[in-house]
């Protein structure tokens, strides 16, 4: 194990962010400073000294005074600004919580355990909090599980039915590089935009932040780019991209008429949509209105999304000349119906007949994590193995609430008829649901209601402070590991670089404590501490490498801090066999081939999902009734200056902010007409609630627009506001984007903006809940 660490030193270490030292004396975290073998290190690193040592971090095993008191029970008080904790000591917290979790399972099975625990706490292989969470859980008889993701739902219930599973997997972890696109793509038009600071932030992190520097290149070299969105920013303006200007919500309409300018100009490669696809007629008579009388012009979407219908024109013409390749971000599938716009995307890349060339086709996912685009890891990365999970209950990740709500409700997902589980206990390591999900008023409702609610976190957010219990765990730079992430470059030592913060102690630790009380110790453990279990998985994957890899053995890769990923696939053609010899090669849809319609999906009967892409009118866009009282579109997008929620009191995260609160950008004429000028505090709200920021006046958002980043953390503690702090969920919808995929909607949502008059409330997201000893 890493002795005591020496004064002064400096630590590699690595984070979602990528890798960079740490600089620690006497203990402390006083610094830090880039990897120099990163050529474009992210920012968000210096979030990380005052993170580490913030006075939200807990220090101790704390329970709810009247969780205590009363026992367990739902309870419409847990989460109130002014609940009182209970400092105990390890053994005392840990034989409360394995009593509930036995009486749990006892009286109401092991399916009235969530443990869906939405990850995201650390890069490392190991102490990925998630993952022991639900191995511990295995080895106790299981829980109810979350499937998909908040980031593209919609992508992964839908793509399988368009092109498989095999091909799914290929579109969201192994599109061609940004090498790729520089040396073939003529042209590159993501609908989303392709933010840079999204491409800071990858799942494992990276050795070296590779996508803003492909980019530029792919610039360079000759290929042209065209942003969709309601946000000039959303591409960087070294590209020189082509800004399209378009209301937000309204890419499935431009989309459909970019196919229709094709149809009508003889400009879709029909060869291509008879050998490789079925359905396109169905969809080309769709497009033309021969089946609602509504033909999908240029002029129909203009109407729509604000776009002028020759823009439109000349941009399927553009499409239709070179080697074109159209991405959707994952941000757009993150609204209400938002499959369509992934289907139409792969419908039009399939009326151009590109798919399966070298830089043209469909992609999604460029712009909106650092690892697309950076090449992909054949063979597995290192893992803890989970176990096996007996218990059959899920629920899509975007139905938490829904779930402890409604208990034995029931509900559609992806052509199953399922019921809610009764939820008694809620289990979360390694997350935040008060920063991920939507309407945010309706969650606390929500986490009311479990009998009780067990949190492992390293800081007082607001997902811990709605616990009954909290167990203070480790930070990255409290532990070892290693850290990697698909298609990475190297596989990275992460050293501990200061003790634990108070009684802290790794997940592991916990979840043995706990395992060891419920008897399941050996199988949680298999008679390995974390060093071992380190030791172990190296070797597993060293050995999956084969003898040619060259790989040392776990003492010399941890000596040397790290070893480069051997059989990385650097350049991937997508569906390029499946479209040289598709009887060959054929994809794994019904058909074996991209199925512009999908006799599966009609027959599920979804109104809000059907057999093809298709326009459906969002309930919450500009036009609609609901916009008489909101006039204005929010756009909740990912943040530039942290991680989601993660070290929101962090140096960077804090220059960020606005009269302390999250910046909301807005049009100036908006902002004129509201009375707003840069630099007040403003009141964002609609019937579901309201929180406070700080305006920013921006003509590079589109006039009806505004923009309000996720990740503050969430403050409820005044009176007047749902948060004080600016966290957008305040305002979102809690809805799913269809009965086929239920993924999350949070991306867009109708609202109104006024200047906030008076004294605003003060934030108090980073002040500690109240603790007491407990009375002997």
């Amino acid at each position: 194990m890493a002795g005591k660490p020496d004064r002064g030193a400096a630590y590699p270490t690595s984070a979602h962010w990528g890798s960079f030292e740490v600089l620690v004396r006497d203990g402390r975290v006083v610094g830090v400073r880039p990897d120099p073998a990163d050529p474009a290190p992210s920012p968000l690193i210096e979030n990380t000294p005052d993170a580490q040592h913030h006075p939200t971090r807990v220090d101790r095993p704390v329970a709810r005074r009247r969780w205590l008191e009363r026992g367990p029970g739902p309870d419409p008080r847990r989460g109130a600004p002014d609940d009182e904790y209970v400092a105990l000591d390890w053994d005392t917290a840990l034989d409360l919580v394995a009593a509930e979790l036995d009486r749990v399972r006892r009286d109401h099975g092991n399916a009235a355990v969530f443990g869906g625990s939405y990850g995201w706490a650390s890069a490392g292989r190991f102490h990925h909090a998630q993952s022991q969470l639900h191995r511990f859980l295995n080895t106790i008889g299981g829980y109810t599980r979350s499937v998909t993701t908040y980031s593209h739902g919609a992508a992964e219930v839908l793509l399988p039915h368009v092109v498989g599973a095999a091909g799914t997997r290929d579109l969201l972890y192994r599109p061609p590089t940004w090498e790729a696109i520089a040396e073939h793509t003529d042209l590159l038009v993501s609908f989303g935009g392709l933010r840079v600071s999204n491409t800071w932030v990858s799942s494992g992190g990276r050795a070296a932040n590779t996508a803003e520097g492909g980019m530029r290149e792919a610039a360079r070299r000759g290929t042209e780019f065209v942003s969709v969105s309601p946000l000039r920013d959303d591409t960087a303006a070294e590209l020189g991209a082509r800004w399209v200007s378009a209301a937000p919500g309204t890419d499935t309409a431009i989309l459909l008429s970019l196919i229709h300018v094709l149809l009508v100009e003889d400009l879709a490669d029909t060869a291509f949509l008879d050998r490789c696809t079925v359905g396109w007629r169905r969809l080309r008579d769709y497009v033309l209105g021969r089946t609602d009388g509504t033909p999908k012009s240029p002029e129909w979407a203009a109407a729509l999304s604000g776009v002028a219908a020759a823009e439109l024109r000349d941009l399927a013409r553009r499409m239709a000349r070179g080697r074109t390749l159209v991405n959707v971000g994952w941000s757009v599938q993150r609204a209400r119906y938002g499959e369509q716009p992934l289907w139409a995307g792969i419908a039009l890349a399939a009326f151009l007949g590109q798919i399966g060339l070298p830089g043209g086709g469909f992609a999604t996912g460029y712009g909106s994590m650092g690892n697309y685009g950076g090449g992909s890891t054949r063979l597995a990365l290192p893992r803890l193995p989970q176990g096996r999970n007996p218990v059959d209950s899920l629920i899509p990740v975007a139905r938490i609430a829904d779930m402890l709500l409604h208990p034995g409700e029931p509900f559609d997902f992806d052509g199953r008829r399922l019921r809610y589980p009764d939820v008694r206990l809620v289990y979360w390591a390694g997350g935040n649901p008060f920063h991920h999900h939507q309407d945010l008023a309706r969650l606390r409702r929500a986490f009311a209601r479990p009998d009780t609610v067990v949190v492992n976190e390293t800081h007082w957010t607001a997902t811990a402070r709605h616990a009954d219990v909290v167990f203070p765990v480790t930070t990255t730079l409290e532990r070892e590991d290693f850290a990697a992430s698909n298609g990475d470059l190297r596989l990275r030592v992460m050293r501990r670089a200061v003790p634990p913060h108070g009684a802290a102690r790794d997940d592991y630790a916990v979840f043995t404590g706990l395992a060891e009380r419920l008897g399941a110790a050996g199988e949680f453990t298999e008679g390995r501490d974390a060093r071992q279990w380190l030791r172990h998985l190296y070797e597993e994957w060293r050995g999956r490498q084969g003898p040619e890899a060259g790989l040392p053995d776990f003492d010399g890769f941890w000596a040397d801090g790290g070893v480069d990923i051997p059989h990385r696939v650097a350049d991937t053609t997508l569906f390029g066999g499946f479209r040289a010899d598709p009887e060959a090669a054929p994809l794994g849809t019904p058909s074996g081939r991209i199925e512009l319609y999908s006799e599966t999906v009609a027959e599920f009967g979804y109104p809000d999902c059907p057999g093809h892409p298709v326009w459906l009118d969002p309930p919450e866009r500009p036009g609609t009734e609901l916009a008489r009282r909101w006039p204005l579109t929010l756009v909740a997008n990912q943040p530039r200056d942290r991680l989601h929620s993660q070290q929101d009191m962090g140096a960077h995260s804090r220059a960020g902010k606005v009269a302390g609160r999250a910046p909301v950008r807005l049009h100036p004429d908006d902002a004129a007409a509201r009375g707003i000028a840069d630099g007040d505090v403003v009141r964002l709200f609609n019937d579901r609630g309201s929180c406070l920021a700080g305006a920013v006046l921006d003509d590079g958002v589109r006039p009806g627009v505004v923009q309000l980043s996720t990740g503050a953390w969430f403050d409820p503690s005044a009176p007047e506001v749902t948060c004080a702090h600016g966290n957008p969920n305040a305002v979102t919808a809690d809805v799913g984007t269809s009965r086929l995929a239920q993924g999350c909607t949070g991306q867009l949502s109708l609202v109104q903006v006024e200047r906030f008059d008076g004294v605003p409330p003060p934030v108090r997201a980073f002040v500690p809940p109240r603790i007491v000893e407990r009375a002997r």
